[in-house]
């Protein structure tokens, strides 16, 4: 009796989404590779900065690790969705709008990516390589992807019977098959840092901090200015995420990454415009920041299928979008666990049918999300609208604060019933 071969899945990119779909193909009975350009897996937490967790990506990715627990002890709780309006000449906020059953988790990037990478069986990533081409096979079954390796400057061939798009917003793989499909730049960029104040929590930053904010470790602020606004938040291991989105002209990106390096000239200028814009404790926090880091905010129009023959999107290569719905992880998670089940339930054989299903599910949903995150974007920086008013914080009415809770985004807790 021999052994039936199992199909085989090369998946490109080992980010969150990528490791997620590792973990749910092998689970649906598949072989994988990844193939990732990032010489190892990170270590520590330099990396990325905080993310946040909704209900359903924890129950997915519990289900993925060998200790569940192991989740809930590296994120902290997010149980409130608060907005407030933030007076900068006055140095004054007050609250527009507060959900106190938001009952997400906060992780940082390394800290979740860790966790994922870890539960996997050793050996299924190549990393420090970097994806090339890729080629079908004239029958469909199968394709071919070249990688070059960073390390002996060798092109290496890996063939599958399906690629798994997980390269990010930038996809590569993405724009052979829609090479005119361009991203949208925002119109603004986010200043992005993670203090860590582990040795300093008796400190006048941190204390300032707790009083001004004294529900951090479970709420989510978002502080709303003059067409600007910010996020703060606790990360675990005594750390305070916090975000600032700016206006200006669209940044020349040097390299294939939507992050850039900030200059201390650049950093001292906006150190000078925070003391202008918000509470003198929250800039301190900024100040305090080693390395604060520049994201250029992009995202597309919503992409009219995501997948060909034997090659899927997942995660921002399918759906590239603003982090203001906290949706972006969210998203790639559930992507993989959808791509994980159609493939269960369908088979290798019955590929075009699995990824077809897939597509079915997933289309409709990101596509009204990557608008409403869009749209709430333009709303907290007071960007203009087509049918309704810039919103101003200062003069804004009940019924216009309730549309800055994430709650309000399109399928915010609905559950694919393929996962159920």
């Amino acid at each position: 009796m021999t052994l039936e071969k199992k199909p085989r899945a090369v998946i490109v990119g080992g980010s969150i989404g990528g490791v997620s779909c590792a973990h749910t193909l092998i689970l649906a009975g598949w072989d994988v590779v990844v193939l990732e350009k990032s010489y190892q897996a990170p270590t520590g937490s330099p990396t990325g900065a905080g993310l946040g967790l909704d209900p359903l990506s924890l129950q997915l990715i519990q289900s993925w690790i060998k200790d569940p627990e192991l989740l809930k002890r590296t994120t902290v709780p997010l149980t409130i969705d608060q907005n407030d309006a933030v007076d900068g000449e006055k140095k004054v906020r007050w609250t527009l709008t507060r959900d106190e059953k938001f009952n997400c988790r906060a992780a940082h990037w390394a800290d979740l990516h860790a966790l994922l990478y870890h539960a996997l069986p050793p050996n299924l990533f190549l990393w420090g390589h970097h994806f090339q081409s890729f080629s079908i096979s004239s029958d469909k079954r199968s394709v071919q992807v070249k990688a070059l390796s960073l390390q002996s400057n060798e092109t290496i061939e890996v063939v599958g019977d399906l690629l798994v798009a997980a390269d990010g917003c930038l996809s590569k793989i993405r724009q052979s098959f829609v090479p005119d499909h361009k991203l949208r730049y925002s119109g603004y960029c986010a200043w992005r840092g993670v203090l860590d104040f582990s040795g300093n929590e008796k400190s006048e930053t941190i204390v300032g901090i707790r009083k001004a904010y004294p529900e951090l470790g479970k709420c989510l602020y978002f502080g709303l200015g003059s067409g600007s606004h910010t996020v703060l938040y606790e990360l675990l291991n005594k750390r305070l995420n916090w975000i600032w989105y700016v206006h200006q002209p669209e940044p020349d990106l040097k390299s294939n990454s939507m992050t850039m390096k900030a200059s201390s000239d650049m950093i001292q200028a906006m150190h000078k415009e925070a003391e202008k814009m918000w509470l003198p404790e929250f800039v301190r926090v900024i100040k305090e920041t080693s390395h604060p880091f520049i994201n250029a905010i992009y995202d597309s129009e919503p992409l009219e299928q995501i997948y060909w023959d034997n090659v899927v999107l997942v995660g921002d290569a399918a759906h590239p979008t603003t982090p203001h719905a906290v949706r972006s992880t969210n998203m790639s998670v559930l992507d993989a666990a959808v791509l994980g089940q159609c493939l269960k339930k369908w088979g290798a054989e019955n590929l075009q049918s699995a990824l077809e299903e897939y597509q079915s599910i997933r289309l409709p949903v990101i596509s009204k999300q990557v608008l409403h995150a869009r749209r709430m974007g333009r709303i907290k920086q007071g960007l203009a609208l087509p049918v309704r008013q810039s919103f101003d914080p200062k003069t804004a009415n009940p019924e216009e604060c309730q549309e800055l809770q994430q709650r309000l985004m399109p399928f915010f807790s609905d559950v694919p019933s393929i996962l159920v």
